[in-house]
């Protein structure tokens, strides 16, 4: 979806000819219709890509005006609960012309206001709506962030876009690149909402809305929250009470199983991913289940000499489910054709290493289906990632400690140079048995040090950042925001993070770009609001204990499947990058390495860049997420026009 709403001075053709243009380059995102609608009275034009899933006949055909004539409307994603939304209008309403929950949208908003239509929707969506009544556009955004929506306003035009390749093509779009963006990118891998890469242009932040009119010759725009995370997980953080596995398994089970069957409704054949681990797998036996007697289509990729191959986990899985299963086997040649085209597909610097085999799972998906059902979400809400556990741990065993003592031990063990550390460790790992080596012991002992600090946001920083704050030279980092409660654990401050930062700016950006440029809708089940806030309320021993992150969930899968076939620990789902750049990707990354545009702009230290590569490639050190942001960074970089 893209449009424009310009003050004045431009006629309505060119304004048309604009937003056709920036439609035309969202192709993928919609390969089964287009349309353009223009307002005669106002300089305002809406355009739309549609990828037919609900109600695929005209009916359902986008721009939409409502019944009333008063709404228009451009709009991606899904209203999981439209059909009840349905119910719950006047009888009295006009009558529906067919079943889309695009036309749902426009009737609500008629009843009930924009506003409060959002706080009663449950879905992914991003929508422009113009009010043709009080000439004011409204642009609104999903709670979470999953489906994306950019935007740039000089006062005189406002234009927005699913993706800023769109707003790109506008004439004399200002292509200043921010300085925040850059150093977030070489910081964490991704770029975080508001900021977009460029300076002119933001990102409208999940659970949000922009209001925009024309008042005395120029548009006046702002921005408010409809919806808050940071109140909804103090709300329910405040009711955790101790409690049975028993019953949270329960409770669990109810409100996946209408989250996955909610995301079921398709009018276009419909999937899932396997992985074999435990979130997919619980979404995939759960939508099975939900199906009966017909067979889900289950997707999982086999990827060449990666470090732990989930494919056989997979099938297992499948097999025990009794799913239609398709193991993707992924070539080496063909992963690697792909890198070069990655900037291209995610439109700004993105480093998430399983962006290729996300990218080309979602492509072999869509050669059988329209849409497909993905465990994202888990770690975020359940304690899954490594550092959640690491944490607990940490706080559970130095929780005796006196503050002041716990900051001093982190300080010591947080001062010991990764380098000497490691240099100890390998002395002594020659003489060791394999069981008691210690890989990365510098490392580890940076992170156990950060954490015993007390500091969440500087841990948060450590253990899930890039490079470090001392090489990047320019720019500022984003700070991670504060914890909305301040009753919150140290690991629950990560968590907390992860999810309001690294699920709708990374997570999920990986998931809407590959999945659309694949012309793919994928749902999450997990991003529920229903299973999000029962997450809050839960207790952490019901989450993670003994180095074991998603205990609810993992007890919740073990009623479905027999113990031990699935739910091993979570290893990622990355390629050999770091073969790659020694390898086959060497001469790609030598060439992007000759001049890197982030050290001859003082973006960051070419010291650290010479150093960091000298060791990968000697073996000495395995630095492939540094190199990897350095490279998209630049990739990108060298497929742009000058300013």
């Amino acid at each position: 979806m893209a449009g424009q709403l310009v003050s004045t001075g431009i006629n309505e053709a060119l304004l048309r000819a604009q937003t056709q243009r920036m439609i035309d380059v969202l192709a993928l995102r919609g390969p089964d219709g287009e349309g353009v609608w223009s307002d005669p009275d106002t300089a305002v034009v809406l355009g739309h890509r549609r990828l037919a899933i609900i109600d695929v006949s005209p009916a359902g055909a986008q721009p939409m005006t409502s019944a009333s004539q008063r709404w228009v409307i451009t709009y991606n994603g899904e209203i999981y609960n439209h059909r009840e939304l349905r119910r719950r209008l006047s009888p009295h309403d006009p009558p529906f012309r067919g079943t889309s929950d695009t036309e749902t949208l426009l009737a609500c908003f008629d009843a009930w206001g924009i506003e409060t239509t959002l706080q009663r929707t449950n879905g992914m969506f991003a929508f422009a709506v113009w009010d043709r009544r009080d000439r004011r556009l409204t642009l609104a955004r999903d709670r979470l962030g999953e489906k994306p929506l950019y935007w740039t306003n000089d006062g005189l035009r406002l234009a927005f876009c699913s993706e800023l390749k769109g707003l790109v093509t506008l004439p004399d779009f200002d292509r200043t690149v921010d300085e925040t963006a850059v150093a977030n990118v070489l910081a964490t891998g991704f770029v975080p909402s508001p900021h977009t890469i460029y300076r002119s242009t933001a990102q409208l932040e999940p659970g949000c809305l922009v209001e925009a009119r024309v008042e005395g010759g120029r548009i006046n725009a702002w921005s408010r929250p409809w919806w808050s995370l940071r109140d909804t997980v103090a709300a329910n953080h405040r009711e955790q009470r101790p409690r049975s596995m028993r019953d949270a398994v329960e409770e669990l089970d109810a409100l996946m199983s209408a989250a996955v069957a909610e995301r079921l409704m398709s009018d276009v054949p419909l999937g899932a991913f396997l992985s074999g681990g435990v979130d997919s797998t619980l979404v995939a036996a759960l939508a099975q289940r939900a199906l009966g007697a017909a067979r889900l289509k289950t997707f999982t990729v086999k990827m060449p000499d990666a470090i732990d191959d989930e494919s056989p986990t997979a099938e297992l899985v499948a097999k025990h489910l009794g799913t239609d299963h398709t193991v993707v086997e992924l070539s080496e040649a063909d992963m690697l054709q792909s890198v070069p085209t990655l900037a291209t597909v995610w439109d700004e610097p993105f480093a998430d290493p399983s962006m290729i085999p996300s990218l080309m799972l979602c492509r072999a998906a869509r050669r059988e289906l329209t849409v497909c059902l993905a465990g994202d979400g888990g770690d975020e809400l359940f304690a899954g990632y490594n550092r959640h556990a690491l944490g607990q741990s940490i706080t559970r065993h130095t929780r005796w400690m006196p503050a002041p003592v716990r900051r001093g031990a982190g300080a010591i063990v947080g001062a010991v140079p990764p380098r000497a550390a490691d240099a100890v460790n390998a002395a002594f790992g020659r003489v060791l048995p394999q069981r008691w080596r210690l890989p990365h012991l510098g490392t580890k002992l940076h992170k156990a040090g950060t954490l015993l600090s007390g500091d969440s946001a500087d841990a948060w920083r450590s253990l899930a950042g890039v490079w470090p704050r001392v090489d990047i030279t320019r720019g500022s980092e984003v700070v991670p925001p504060s914890a909305p409660n301040e009753a919150l654990t140290p690991t629950e401050h990560l968590m907390w993070i992860d999810t309001a930062v690294v699920l709708p700016d990374n997570m999920l950006v990986k998931l809407d770009r590959a999945s659309m440029a694949s012309s793919l809708e994928v749902r999450v089940p997990f991003l529920s609001p229903d299973v999000l806030a029962w997450s809050w309320r839960q207790p952490m021993d019901l989450k993670t204990q003994g180095g074991v992150g998603k205990r609810v969930v993992r007890e919740l899968l073990d009623t479905m499947v027999p113990p031990g076939i699935a739910g091993r620990p979570k290893t990622g789902f990355d390629p050999p990058l770091a073969s790659w750049l020694r390898g086959p990707l060497r001469p790609w990354a030598d060439d992007l390495l000759a001049a890197p545009r982030c050290v001859s702009d003082g973006w960051m230290s070419a010291d650290a860049l010479r150093r960091t590569w000298r060791e990968h490639q000697s073996g000495t050190r395995n630095w492939d997420y540094r190199l990897w942001s350095v490279l998209m960074l630049e990739s990108w970089f060298r497929g742009q026009p000058p300013p």
